[in-house]
């Protein structure tokens, strides 16, 4: 009777080892699995301007007839976060909010910035105005400039910059999450140009630990 006792707890200790095991092993895996999948974070395009440039001051006339400075030294000591929308783009309208929500957190030390396409007519000219109307964002800048999407080589929607303000230009990329959009300011906080960038280095990082 003794020894069957002695063997069941011995069988009993076995288990509980080969349990800590995988739960170890499953720990592991979790933890290199959540390096694979992390947020991407904002895409970042190759061409125009580069992270980490001075970017060039532009004067632009807003929709409301205002002249708004995007670039360069910022006179009022706040970092732009612009983010560029249309009225024929549908994922641009429900990630307005989120912008307004995530900008209005960091209000003290940025402002939000609206930016579209050129109008040609009065007609396009209207259609920009329902446009702001209906997202309720007719307290924000809301620029009209062909010449600034193409200086940023802003060819897909939407899609934000981040500029310093003493017009280092900290982070850029498409955006369709607020996970998107707080990457590029997680970007300017933390000195990586992106979070593909700062994965990829924890990854590297890794790989050194395990060849040492």
């Amino acid at each position: 009777m003794v020894e069957a006792l002695i063997i069941s707890n011995v069988i009993l200790w076995i288990v509980v080892v080969v349990l800590a095991l995988l739960v170890f092993a499953l720990t592991r895996q979790v933890g290199i699995l959540y390096e694979r999948v992390a947020p991407a974070g904002a895409l970042q395009p190759n061409n125009g301007p580069r992270v980490g440039e001075l970017s060039k001051p532009m004067e632009i006339t807003a929709l409301d007839g205002s002249r708004v400075v995007i670039g360069g030294e910022s006179a009022d000591g706040l970092a732009s976060f612009v983010l560029f929308i249309s009225p024929t783009c549908p994922v641009c309208k429900s990630l307005v909010p989120t912008a307004q929500s995530l900008v209005k957190s960091e209000s003290k030390r940025m402002r939000l910035v609206f930016a579209s396409d050129g109008a040609e007519t009065e007609a396009d000219l209207q259609q920009h105005r329902d446009y702001v109307k209906s997202l309720k964002i007719e307290k924000y800048p809301y620029l009209i400039s062909q010449a600034l999407g193409m200086s940023y080589q802003v060819s897909k929607l939407p899609f934000a910059l981040l500029i310093a303000a003493d017009g280092t230009l900290k982070s850029k990329g498409l955006v369709n999450t607020r996970e998107h959009m707080e990457s590029l300011i997680e970007a300017m906080d933390s000195g990586v140009n992106t979070v593909q960038e700062y994965v990829g280095s924890l990854q590297a990082d890794n790989a050194m630990e395990q060849t040492s």
